[in-house]
C-alpha cells in the first residue's frame, strides 16, 4: 500500500485547507448570513427595520457630525455605536445606505467654525457643550451629536443624543445608544413614506388655534398630512381621516359632534385627547394674587367614561415641578428674581418601558388633572405618565395663589405617589350611542352605524397645555414645543406627542423598537479608583507569569517527548 511521507501529508492538508477557504468564500458570495452572539441580540435588527431597508429604492446618505481627534470617551462610544448600527443597515440595504463622519470643528478659523455651527443649528441639529479640564483650567467644547440624512433631494436632522433632564452624561449616552436603531430607522421612514396618514386637528369648540399649535403641527407634517377640521354636526366631517387630535377645548360639544367622533372611533379611527377638566391660567395671577380653578363643562365626561377613563375635577401638585420666576428682593431699583418650583407645573419623568415613553425626557404639564381608569370590557389600559412619589391633589374649586411659593412643602401633605396623568387605551370600544339612537339613524347605510369598534387605540392626557408652544408677545414668533423660556430647558413634550401619534398610526411596528433595552456593561469607575494599585500590579505581572508558566510547560513537554 502506498504510504504518504510527512511532507506529502503536510502538502495535502494545506491543499485541502486552501480548497475549503475558496469554497466557503464562493458560497458566501451567494448565501448571506450574519450571526449575533450577544446576549441581548443588540445587532439583530427588528422586523420593521428590515422591511423598511428592503424597500429602499434610492441612496439614504448620512452626514454624521461626531468626529474629531479629541472626542470625549462617552461621545466616542456613541460615534462607534452609530457606525456599527449603520454597518448593520448596510448589510441589508447594500449601497442604498451611505455615510460619512465629519468634524464640524475641523477649521482653524474661528468665524468659519461658528458659521458651520450656525448652519447645523438652522438645519435642526441641537448642539451639546462638553466641559474639559486642561492644565488646571476648564474649557468648553461644542459638539453636534447628530446627523443630516439626505434622501431623494430631501433632508432631515437625526438627533443621536437624546438628553434626559437630571441624568448624568454617561446615562444619557447609554439611553441614546439604546435608541439608535429607532432614531435612524424613523428618520429614513420620515423621508421614504409618500402616502402619509391623514390627521385632523379638531376646531369649533374653543380648541387651541394654529399659533399655539404651530410647532406641533410643523413636527407632525414631517410624518402626516395635517388639517384643521370643524365637524359642525356633519356625519362625514371626519371622512377619510386616520386620526383625530382634540387639543384643549373649552366649549360644549353637541351630541351630533360627539356622535361623529364616536363613529369615527367605531370605524377604527385613532384619537389623541388633550383635555383640561379644570380651567386655570397663569395670566389670571398677573392681575390678582389669587384665582380659582373651576371645572370645565364641555360634555365629554360620559363619552370618555364609556371608553374606559374618568378625568377628575382636580389639580395635581408635585414637588418635582418646573420653576417660574419670583421676586425675592431688590438691589437698588432693580428687583431680584429667583426661579422657584411651581407645584402646579409637574414634571413627569417616565417610569414605564412602553415604547411611547421609554428613555424619554421629562414632560412638563401646566395645571394638570389626574385620571382614573374604569372597568370596560376588551380594553387594555396602560398608564404612560404619572406624578412623582411626592404629590397631592386639590379638588375643585381649587384655590391657586403664588403664596404657596413662599412656603416649604410639607411631606405629609404631598403623600400621594405616581398619580396617572396620561393613559393609553387599546382594544374594541363600545359605542356611547348603543341603544340610544332612533332606528332611522341606526339603519341608515350612509351613516353605517356601529355599536362596537374594530380594534383601535386612543390616548388620553388630562392637560391641554402639553401640546402648546410658547409665543413671543411682540413678534408672534413661536418657541419650540417643550421649551421653557424661564428655565431655558427643553422638555420632552414634543417627542412624547410625536411618539403618541407614531404609536397610534404606525402599522409597521417600528415604534416598538423604542422599548428595546440593551445592557451596556460599563466599568465601575468608583471600584476602579479604589483598586487602582492592585489592578495596575495585576495587569503588569499576570501576563508575564502566564508567559513564563506556558514556557515552562512547553519545556517539560518537549523534554519528556525527546527523552522517551
Amino acid at each position: 500500500m502506498f504510504k504518504r511521507t510527512h511532507k506529502q501529508q503536510t502538502l495535502f492538508v494545506l491543499f485541502v485547507s486552501i480548497l475549503l477557504v475558496i469554497l466557503i468564500n464562493v458560497a458566501g458570495s451567494f448565501i448571506f448570513k450574519r450571526f449575533d452572539l450577544t446576549t441581548e441580540k443588540r445587532y439583530t435588527l427588528s422586523d420593521a427595520t428590515i422591511e423598511l431597508l428592503k424597500n429602499l429604492n434610492d441612496v439614504a446618505y448620512f452626514k454624521i457630525y461626531l468626529e474629531g481627534d479629541n472626542l470625549d470617551a462617552n461621545y466616542m462610544r456613541l460615534r462607534n455605536e452609530t457606525k456599527e448600527m449603520l454597518d448593520e443597515f448596510r448589510a441589508l440595504a447594500g449601497d442604498n445606505i451611505q455615510y460619512e463622519f465629519i468634524n464640524p470643528s475641523e477649521s482653524s478659523d474661528k468665524n468659519e467654525r461658528y458659521e458651520t455651527y450656525r448652519l447645523l443649528s438652522k438645519k435642526g441639529l441641537m448642539p451639546a457643550t462638553v466641559s474639559e479640564n486642561e492644565k488646571d483650567a476648564v474649557s468648553q467644547k461644542i459638539l453636534f451629536p447628530g446627523a443630516i440624512l439626505t434622501y431623494q433631494e430631501r433632508e432631515t436632522p437625526v438627533q443621536l443624543l437624546k438628553p434626559q433632564l437630571g441624568y448624568a452624561e454617561e446615562v444619557n449616552i447609554n439611553s441614546s445608544i439604546q435608541s439608535l436603531e429607532y432614531e435612524i430607522s424613523n428618520s429614513i421612514r420620515k423621508l421614504f413614506v409618500r402616502n402619509k396618514p391623514r390627521v385632523a386637528i379638531l376646531q369649533g369648540h374653543g380648541e387651541l388655534n394654529e399659533i399655539w399649535l404651530r410647532d406641533f403641527i410643523k413636527s407632525l407634517e414631517e410624518y402626516y398630512e395635517v388639517s384643521l377640521n370643524i365637524i359642525n354636526g356633519n356625519f362625514k366631517g371626519l371622512q377619510n381621516k386616520d386620526a383625530l387630535i382634540i387639543a384643549q377645548p373649552d366649549s360644549m360639544f353637541s351630541e351630533k359632534d360627539k356622535f361623529v367622533i364616536d363613529q369615527f372611533i367605531m370605524h377604527g379611527g385613532k384619537v389623541l385627547w388633550m383635555i383640561d377638566p379644570i380651567y386655570a391660567n397663569m395670566d389670571s395671577l398677573r392681575d390678582k394674587p389669587v384665582m380659582f380653578g373651576l371645572p370645565l363643562e364641555i360634555n365629554l365626561d360620559d363619552q370618555l367614561f364609556k371608553y374606559g377613563v374618568r378625568l377628575n375635577a382636580n389639580l395635581a401638585m408635585d414637588i418635582q415641578a418646573a420653576p417660574i420666576p419670583m421676586i425675592t428682593g431688590s438691589v437698588g431699583n432693580q428687583n431680584q428674581r429667583t426661579l422657584i418650583p411651581w407645584y402646579f407645573f409637574p414634571l413627569s419623568f417616565p417610569l414605564s418601558k412602553h415604547p411611547i415613553v421609554n428613555n424619554l425626557n421629562a414632560v412638563k404639564f401646566d395645571f394638570v388633572s389626574t385620571i382614573d381608569t374604569v372597568n370596560s370590557n376588551n380594553i387594555k389600559k396602560t398608564v404612560l405618565l404619572t406624578t412623582s412619589k411626592y404629590s397631592r391633589t386639590l379638588n375643585s374649586p381649587v384655590r391657586i395663589s403664588l403664596e404657596v411659593l413662599k412656603q416649604e412643602p410639607q411631606e405629609k401633605q404631598y403623600n400621594k405617589s405616581f398619580l396617572p396623568l396620561s393613559v393609553l387605551l387599546e382594544g374594541q370600544f363600545e359605542s356611547l350611542y348603543k341603544n340610544r339612537i332612533p332606528p332611522a339613524i341606526a339603519n341608515d347605510s350612509a351613516i353605517d352605524f356601529k355599536t362596537k369598534s374594530v380594534a383601535t387605540k386612543m390616548i388620553v392626557i388630562a392637560d391641554g397645555d402639553v401640546c402648546k408652544n410658547q409665543v413671543q408677545k411682540n413678534t408672534q414668533n413661536v418657541y419650540p414645543l417643550g421649551y421653557d423660556r424661564f428655565s431655558g430647558q427643553t422638555f420632552g413634550n414634543k417627542n412624547f406627542l410625536l411618539n403618541c401619534m407614531n404609536y397610534l398610526l404606525d402599522n409597521s411596528g417600528l415604534i416598538s423598537v423604542r422599548s428595546r433595552e440593551l445592557k451596556l456593561r460599563l466599568l465601575d469607575k468608583q471600584k476602579i479608583e479604589n483598586s487602582r494599585v492592585s489592578l495596575q500590579v495585576a495587569s503588569t505581572t499576570i501576563p508575564i507569569l502566564l508567559i513564563i508558566t506556558l514556557g515552562l510547560v512547553q519545556f517539560f513537554l518537549r523534554k519528556k517527548k525527546y527523552n522517551t
